[in-house]
């Protein structure tokens, strides 16, 4: 017979299999005994350079909804995607002051981080070259754009912001934004189906940056020891043409973090201060952001994703569910459009031509304890559906036990 210890155990997987499953807001853990980490992508993005600064000062609506989905599931250490940079840091101060810690409809309780972590990113920064084959360098909106190492209209547009409850070692962070994709042992490298050349010419090819915004590692100082947050935001796998280069970087954006996970010295996989290697094997990590890539569905390569979740460093877990995501997948689907992948799974809704999509990932190692985890995605008749569309990507999150 069971005894009344397995019942308790059982009682308690039950309680934390509904919260994860359901998409409405967690309970907070103990502090001192889990850590809960979080990626969000915030469309907290402007075309114009300093125009999310200027959107926080006169009051964002989009601002206030991201901030009350974080104020309910106060994670502890969580990235936010698409959130301008400026070096000021006054788009993080404002967001901060004005949203986090200040009650938001549909929010909870005021939520302060007395850290966070910010750099450039390679979106928006010209190249100087002809990166997009028009015949031209640089130019207006969308050709400016094209020809920036990253896609953006000004520099630091859709950059990314970490913030956490726990003291952050920014003198041991490792950005690897100046890394050359050409370095990476390898490559596919984009070919013009039309002419059977390289779409790059030798001289671009040698100059591309690998990484469409940055790849950061954030060692954090927690209660149980350092925890490496490895964070990114490869470009989608989109907008290109049937040289799929975009496909191609997305997948060896994916890929460098398998490469800075598996043993071996990595010679070739330098910062931008000049250390090279990847991550010691004894290392815990949790690597988060909107990867961009759906295991099942959408363009890109699939390939690149699976082959991250599969990695023998990453805790296998459970996927994390939302109710509202399998409800919207669903609705897309008796519209005709099918998806290969769990509607539970979802992070977005990327409207009626893509669909919704598994994009947004939170991957802890080996060594962690799962306690839970959940997309916040409330099904429609939720109240807390009222501030979940504040973006069209949605917040994940997972609970680990230090």
């Amino acid at each position: 017979m069971p005894t009344s210890a397995h019942l308790l155990l059982a009682a308690l997987a039950l309680i934390l299999s509904a919260c994860a499953g359901n998409g409405t807001v967690p309970e907070t853990p103990a502090a001192a005994a889990t850590l809960r980490v979080a990626t969000y992508n915030t469309s907290l993005y402007d075309d114009a350079d300093g125009g999310l600064v200027r959107r926080l000062q006169a009051g964002d609506a989009g601002a206030r909804k991201i901030a009350a989905v974080l104020q309910q599931v106060r994670p502890d250490l969580v990235l936010l995607n698409e959130f301008d940079y400026d070096a000021g840091g006054m788009a993080a101060d404002l967001f901060q002051r004005d949203y986090l810690e200040r009650p938001q409809a549909g929010g909870g309780e005021p939520l302060h981080y007395p850290y966070r972590y910010f750099a450039e990113v390679n979106t928006g920064v010209p190249s100087g070259l002809d990166l997009d084959h028009n015949g031209t360098i640089g130019g207006e909106g969308r050709d400016r754009g094209n020809d920036a190492w990253g896609y953006g209209l000004h520099p630091g547009q859709y950059g990314m912001l970490v913030l956490s409850k726990h003291p952050i070692d920014a003198a041991q962070a490792r950005g690897f934004r100046l890394l050359r994709w050409a370095t990476m042992p390898g490559t596919q490298r984009p070919v013009d189906p039309k002419t059977g050349k390289y779409w790059h010419d030798d001289a671009v090819w040698e100059q591309l940056r690998l990484s469409s915004k940055s790849h950061w590692d954030v060692p954090v100082r927690t209660p149980s020891g350092t925890v490496h947050f490895l964070v990114s935001h490869p470009t989608p796998p989109v907008f290109d043409g049937p040289e799929d280069r975009n496909g191609l970087r997305n997948a060896d954006e994916i890929r460098l973090w398998r490469e800075y996970l598996s043993p071996g010295t990595q010679a070739w996989l330098c910062d931008d201060a000049g250390r090279c290697g990847g991550l010691a094997g004894d290392a815990r990590f949790v690597i988060a952001g909107d990867l961009n890539n759906d295991p099942a569905d959408g363009d890109g390569h699939h390939d690149a994703i699976v082959e991250l979740l599969e990695h023998p460093r990453v805790l296998r877990m459970a996927t994390p569910r939302s109710e509202g995501g399998a409800e919207i997948a669903r609705a897309y689907a008796a519209k005709g459009l099918q998806r290969r992948g769990a509607p539970e799974h979802v992070t977005g809704d990327f409207g009626p031509k893509a669909g919704a999509m598994r994009l947004d990932y939170v991957l802890p190692s080996t060594g962690f304890e799962l306690r839970g985890s959940g997309v916040f995605w409330p099904a429609s008749t939720d109240p807390a559906a009222a501030i979940a569309d504040g973006s069209d990507h949605h917040l994940v999150w997972v609970d680990l036990a230090l």
